[in-house]
Order: structure tokens, then sequence, then C-alpha cells
């Protein structure tokens, strides 16, 4: 029997009706398996998100605590025998409650002024992370840390200030050039995502994803008018400037003439495979949408197709691989980052238990949900511990800053890098 379709405001959740309410979502779902209350599972948001948009109940406070908790880690989705679209559902539900529940005049001005004003403007993005960077190289991070001023910061803000991560200087947050030729014979033309806060904070990455992309024999273009993709706006309730940004970047790199759009972090990824259904609803983008996202693909997933080109030199070191949640649930990527590692002369790999489950970050998580994060994090760096290796892997910024403050905290002296890292290594960087 068909079902109507049901929206939130004109958002769809008809997946909803493809939930049969099972239950084996409920073993993967990090805050039922903390909390262990059937609201703090993905069949009991489910049920919320159905009832809400039949009109049956209204955004009480225990209904939005219970849907905000929610990671959107979607592993519930790879579990899940039915095809729900689990993701697309809780990104619809917390657009509702940004909708109906803004809060107050700070709250909303926070929200403006980061989604509105430095994601959505890079110029702002970039003076914004050269005040911090004088804030941190001056000493002032150091002295406000001291004093105890951080503690005293009212709401969440005090979880941001931890979070802040190392400013590199300004010539290391320099754009990459607009064109990188190919080295050797030429196996395709890709163009790539510099990213918003990844060009600001994580341009090491984007600069050797672009070295290891040019040696395995991809001419590179990087479209300079690019901007935010929209993953955290999306991620945070902010529906109508996703729309605009997935609109933006999909107009930036279809004058890219590129065979493939390639990311290096995860959440991005994730979302902008996901354009086709983002604007399905929307006649004059919906195809367009649809192929772009097509010709979306992970650093991994691109050079996994074939071995590595060489010499690779030996990186003589243990490391453990954490699966960012939008690689491994929201893209379904999970053997080939081991692929390339195994590639790295003298690296050896011992498997992270519970490599696939949240660190709690999550985009930004662990600034809105601080202690949940944290107890997530307490978990993972746990697991890592166990390992007993010399670093963390991984391929997303958030999980890289996340992991990186659990251990730190807890006084390891294990690093924390990107993929594209470990393979800059094995070619002499």
């Amino acid at each position: 029997m068909a079902h109507t379709p049901l929206t939130l405001r004109g958002l769809s959740v008809e997946g909803v009706n493809q939930c049969v309410h099972c239950g084996l979502c409920l073993a993967y779902c990090p805050t039922f398996s903390e909390l262990g209350t059937e609201m703090d599972s993905p069949r009991g948001r489910i049920f919320m998100i159905k009832a809400l948009a039949e009109g049956r109940m209204s955004l009480t406070d225990p209904a939005v605590e219970h849907l905000s908790l929610c990671l959107d880690c979607r592993a519930c989705e790879t579990a899940c025998p039915s095809g729900v679209p689990y993701g697309r559902l809780i990104e619809a539900a917390k657009a509702e409650i940004e909708r109906q529940r803004p809060g107050g005049a700070v709250r909303r001005a926070f929200r403006w002024l980061n989604f509105g004003v430095l994601l959505g403007h890079p110029k702002m993005l970039r003076a914004a992370a050269a005040g911090l960077r004088l804030y941190q190289a001056s000493g002032l991070q150091a002295l406000v840390r001291r004093s105890g001023l951080v503690s005293r910061l009212p709401g969440t803000l005090s979880a941001w200030e931890a979070l802040l991560p190392s400013l590199p200087r300004a010539v290391d947050r320099a754009p990459l050039p607009a064109h990188i030729p190919a080295e050797g014979e030429r196996r395709g033309r890709v163009a790539l995502l510099t990213g918003c806060v990844q060009s600001v904070v994580f341009g090491a990455h984007n600069r050797a994803t672009a070295r290891i992309l040019a040696k395995n024999g991809y001419e590179l273009v990087v479209p300079q008018a690019q901007g935010c993709c929209g993953a955290l706006n999306a991620h945070g309730g902010d529906h109508a400037r996703a729309l605009s940004m997935a609109k933006e970047t999909i107009g930036v790199f279809e004058a890219a003439r590129a065979d493939a759009v390639v990311v290096n972090t995860s959440g991005c990824g994730a979302h902008m495979k996901a354009y086709g259904a983002l604007l399905a609803d929307d006649p004059a983008w919906a195809g367009r949408a649809r192929r772009f996202a097509a010709g979306v693909q992970d650093i991994s997933e691109l050079l996994a197709k074939a071995p590595l080109r060489g010499p690779l030199r030996p990186a003589p070191m243990t490391v453990t691989y954490h699966d960012p949640c939008h690689v491994v649930h929201g893209q379904k990527i999970r053997k080939e980052p081991r692929q390339l590692l195994a590639q790295v002369p003298g690296l050896t790999l011992v498997e992270l238990p519970e490599a696939d489950w949240c660190c709690g970050s999550a985009g930004i998580y662990n600034l809105t949900q601080p202690e949940m994060a944290a107890r997530l994090l307490a978990r993972k760096v746990g697991h890592v511990e166990s390992t007993g290796a010399q670093a963390v892997v991984t391929a997303n910024p958030g999980c890289i800053l996340q992991i990186q403050q659990g251990l730190r905290e807890r006084g390891r002296d294990v690093a924390v890098l990107h993929l594209v890292e470990i393979l800059e290594k094995a070619y002499g960087g």
C-alpha cells in the first residue's frame, strides 16, 4: 500500500515509512549504547519525526533534547536492512527545530555569525583565522586559559575555546594554485574541494593531497571561487543556506570541467554526494545536482582504483585507523583507506576496536553537546590506547581535532594524522 509523502515545513521525511521498527539499528547507535533509552535510538527518533510530521506531537523540550542528541553519524543506515535514509530525516528534524525554536538573541546572533558570515564568505573566514592566529601566537590564549576565564564563558563557549585548533602561519594558509599539472603519464583531470575550515586550519592536508594526486598522474584544477559546500549548515539545521551553498558549489565546479571532484574531508564528501537528494524538488537544479553528486569522490576512493605510483619510502611506525562516520557510513568507504596504508613500506596497521564508532566530533556536535561528546571521546581514546599505536590515522578534520584533544587530556604522546599525511611521508614529504 502506498504511503502519503510526509514533510516537515516542506522538507521531505517520506523515508520514515521505510522503517519497520525491527531494532537492528539499536546496537549500532552510540547514544543508545550510552543512555539505553528508546527515544535516544534511531527507531525512537524516527517515531518522533513521524509524529511531528503528522501533527500528533509538538516540539517540546524533551523532544528537542532527544533529537538534538543525535550525532547524525549514520551508523544506523549501515545496519538498516530497509534502507531508511536516516541522515536526511534527522537533518529535516533539526531544520524544523531551528525554525520553531531558534533560541534567544545571543544564540541566533552566534549562529548567524558562524553559518552566515564566516562559512558563507571565505574572505571573512580567512580574516577570522588571521585574528585567531594572532590570539594564539601572541600568548594571549595561554594567558586566558591560565587565568580561568575560559571556564566562566556562558553556555558551550568554553567547549568552543577548548577545541580551537592551532592556526598555521599565513604562508601555510595561502590558497593552492588554480592549476597543478600531472606528473608522468596523465590519468585524468580532477578538481579539488579545498573546503572552508579545512583551507584555513588544515591547508597542509590540501597541499599534501595535491602533491599526491599529481604524483599519481592527475592534473589538478582548484577553483578559486569555491566556498563552503554547506555540510555544517545542513547538519546544524540551517537548511536554506545549505541549499544556497550547494547551488554555488555545483556552479563553480561545473565550470572546472573536471572528470571528478575530489574531497579529503569526510563530512563534505558525504554531503556533496547527497546533493541529488537535497535538490531533488528543485526542477532547475535536480538534474545538475544528480550529475554533480555522481562525480564526487573521496581521495581514498580515487587513489585506491590503482596501485600507488612509486617509489614509496619506508615509514616505519605502528598506526591504527579511525573510520570517520561520513566516510564509512555516509559514503560506504571502508576498505580503500586500509588498502592505501597497506602499500606504505614499513607501516604496521593495527585494527582499532569500534573503529567505525563516532568519536563525538560529528560536525559541531562536540560544541553543542559537549557532555555526550566527551563520553564518546573517552570511549574512543580508550580503544586507541589499547592498540599501542604511535599514531591514529583518519580522514576528517573534526575527528582529528577531537581525538587530539582526548589524547592530550590523557597525556598520551600519540599523533593524529590525516591519511594524506601518511602517504606524503611515503613520498618523502
